[in-house]
């Protein structure tokens, strides 16, 4: 999977630039979990777009290619991998991990690093399109140069994989209520799931 990210990097990043408001309204839905003067870690930081928008100084990824992009839009970037984070235990106020989490090899792992590098008390945000959603069954069968290898989640699997890694206190956010291509204006979040194609989870390190 990496490959095609690394390879189809310039694709990726220019789906933001023509999907504008679908993109300006999962930032809507993030920041109503985002904390607020703290650090904060992307892991699949990809090309920054969300970390650049969202003021997250750190991100991790596997791509060459992409963490090109997100350096040259002031991003802290480290090459690696979400199973293998390379920082310390518990020095992070926030762990964002966004549409990332379908991609990977081991999930349950990256979310238990995730769980390692933040302190005590402090946040995961994970920003998933549902696989029970309208989103998730149009992309699953799109099958997109990106998402043919891509494992979806829903919202309770999700929720599930972050109470083995230690997390408690979950809060839903949900947006995008058409395909990207219709949206000519940014979507107001709202709370819970189930209507929503993009979805926050977030959660708290017991």
């Amino acid at each position: 999977m990496n490959a095609a990210f690394d390879k189809y990097y310039k694709k990726y990043d220019t789906w933001y630039d023509k999907h504008k408001f679908a993109f300006l309204s999962e930032l809507e839905a993030i920041k109503k979990v985002l904390p607020q003067d703290a650090r904060g870690l992307e892991i699949g930081v990809g090309t920054g777009r969300f970390a650049a928008s969202l003021g997250i100084k750190t991100g991790i990824d596997p791509s060459r290619n992409m963490l090109k992009l997100a350096k040259e839009r002031g991003v802290n970037v480290r090459l690696g991998s979400g199973e293998d984070s390379p920082f310390l235990n518990e020095v992070f106020d926030y762990v964002a991990i966004i549409i990332t989490l379908c991609f990977v090899k081991n999930p349950k792992k990256v979310l238990e690093e995730a769980a390692r590098v933040l302190k005590k008390k402090s946040r995961i945000i994970i920003g998933i399109v549902d696989k029970e959603s309208f989103l998730g069954k149009f992309y699953r069968r799109k099958k997109s140069v990106f998402y043919k290898q891509a494992k979806f989640f829903s919202v309770k699997e999700v929720t599930d994989l972050l109470k083995e890694a230690g997390f408690g206190s979950f809060s839903y956010h949900q947006v995008i209520s058409i395909l990207p291509d219709e949206i000519n204006s940014v979507e107001k979040p709202q709370k819970g799931f189930g209507r929503g194609g993009f979805v926050v989870i977030s959660g708290i390190k017991r």
